[in-house]
């Protein structure tokens, strides 16, 4: 069993899932640990996240093999929470629209390739592998099904990890607002907050979202950065058989707590309003528009009715890929930055807090690295 280094201390800065799974790691491991928080748990990107469980589709090797190690970590939690509300594994289902650029057949292809769980469906097959889905929305091509996909709550889920991270003697100091990151030549030596708290540390996690590349950017680090502003619908409770996550050209949609579902989308998404004094807003016809959308797709076409907006920057790094690990001459400065949150979130968190505790890098995250970006 691996322990810290005598009189050590660690800092994890940032309260969405990468930050509340790596400080709870940290504190298994026997860490001395503080979490800062700008604000309350889970309150920025985490909060707003479709959190679908899957490696659907096409992607590089490497981060296939890290995201199935991602959902298995997931199963591995749900056998521990067998009655959770909060984490579901009723599949996948997805379908693009009628054209040309339809790829089904080839990503059916590749998920049998890779042994990755997939069933081509037509649309009269749909309703007998997973219910609350209209047919009619489904094209000629058809859709894939994908049994061991799944969803997250992620507050729900931040809220546990953290109920034992301050169980194991975790501190957890929130709504601290913004922290910067203290370097001493070439290591880190703390974190310090606008409100004038210090906290000193052998080594960092900044897990910030999207706020990390400007941040590492302050010691000259660039991680190319492609977030946009993501919209989150969330809508009241409805009486609905869905039980997959849909994932369809216009629209995603996924099953939530109490009945609700969760809506968005990339073309909302580009519709949302900027203010000049920085803060976002949807316009009234853009949420309207993803509620249509989403009643096109389900069983008896209900009629959704809106509960809140989720509206704030999606951390997405440029061409997609996760960023993990220690910045390359700045000693004990680890970074945590990825569009994947949910389902990466364990797995991060656990392979991040073996490297901050050991200095050893994982071979799992050797092709995410930030030095990828190194000129």
């Amino acid at each position: 069993m691996t322990s810290p280094p005598p009189n050590s201390r660690f800092v994890v800065i940032g309260g969405g899932i990468f930050g509340s799974s790596a400080a709870l790691h940290l504190a298994r491991l026997g860490a001395r640990v503080t979490l800062v928080t700008d604000g309350a748990p889970a309150s920025g990107a985490s909060g707003r996240s479709l959190s679908w469980l899957n490696s659907a589709r096409l992607r590089s090797a490497a981060y296939h093999q890290l995201r199935m190690a991602g959902l298995e970590r997931y199963r591995a939690l749900a056998a521990r929470h067998p009655d959770a509300a909060w984490l579901r594994f009723d599949g996948g289902l997805t379908w693009d629209a009628d054209s040309d650029a339809n790829a089904i057949a080839e990503v059916f292809a590749h998920e049998q390739n890779i042994g990755y769980p997939a069933r081509h469906l037509s649309a009269d097959q749909v309703a007998a592998v997973t219910p609350g889905v209209d047919a009619r929305a489904i094209p000629p091509q058809g859709a894939i099904f994908n049994p061991d996909e799944g969803w997250v709550d992620l507050p729900s889920l931040i809220d546990l990890l953290l109920g034992e991270f301050t169980a194991l003697g975790g501190r957890l100091v929130r709504d601290a607002g913004e922290a910067s990151v203290v370097i001493s030549g070439d290591r880190v030596t703390g974190v310090t907050t606008v409100g004038g708290q210090n906290f000193p540390a052998d080594a960092i996690l900044l897990a910030t979202g999207p706020a990390v590349p400007k941040i590492v950017a302050k010691v000259g680090w660039r991680i190319p950065d492609a977030t946009p502003i993501g919209l989150l619908v969330r809508t009241k409770p409805a009486d609905l058989r869905l039980r997959a996550v849909l994932n369809t050209p216009r629209v995603a949609v996924r099953p939530a707590l109490g009945g609700t579902l969760v809506l968005d989308s990339g073309w909302s998404e580009k519709e949302v309003v900027v203010n000049r004094d920085g803060s976002y807003d949807a316009k009234a016809s853009t949420v309207q528009g993803l509620l249509a959308e989403a009643s096109k797709v389900l069983e008896g076409n209900p009629k959704l009715e809106l509960a809140s907006c989720g509206i704030g920057p999606k951390p997405v790094p440029e061409g997609g890929e996760p960023v993990f690990g220690q910045l390359d001459g700045v000693t004990g400065y680890y970074v945590a930055f990825s569009h994947s949150g949910a389902t990466l979130g364990l797995i991060a968190g656990e392979l991040i807090a073996g490297e901050m505790l050991t200095g050893e890098a994982h071979p799992l995250f050797a092709p995410f690295r930030p030095d990828r970006f190194a000129q």
